[in-house]
């Protein structure tokens, strides 16, 4: 039986709520994810407009997740080598940069982190 195309998009609209709300949550939960987390591990809060900064924090947890899992966890990376790639991410809190990078494999964070501009780190002195 073929489904007429008013049909299907009727259905479709009619699942357009429950698909909202699932991402809302989806979202709700990648953002604590990523809030425990920069806690945990002491990152800074992230820099820009309003709408960016969530969005950036959750890539930033992303691709740091990534990176472990490629260079400590399968990687031949150890701790010491980890800690001194988390002190490198550390000053990186324009989070448009987080933001641009949410594509990048993990294995490329060290290259990504040694490329970051001046405009992408944070200072510790704002005046």
């Amino acid at each position: 039986m073929q489904i007429s195309t008013d049909c299907w998009k009727a259905a479709r609209d009619a699942d357009r709520p429950s698909r909202e709300e699932w991402l809302a949550a989806k979202r709700a939960e990648e953002q604590q994810a990523a809030a425990d987390w920069a806690q945990q591990f002491g990152m800074p809060p992230l820099e820009g407009p309003e709408r960016a900064i969530p969005w950036g924090e959750r890539c930033r947890h992303q691709l740091m997740t990534a990176a472990y899992t490629a260079l400590v966890t399968e990687g031949t990376w150890d701790e010491a080598d980890w800690a001194s790639l988390e002190d490198k991410a550390r000053p990186i809190t324009r989070a448009g940069w987080w933001i641009d990078q949410r594509d990048a494999d993990g294995t490329d964070l060290p290259e990504l982190l040694d490329a970051a501009g001046a405009d992408d780190r944070g200072t510790e002195n704002p005046f």
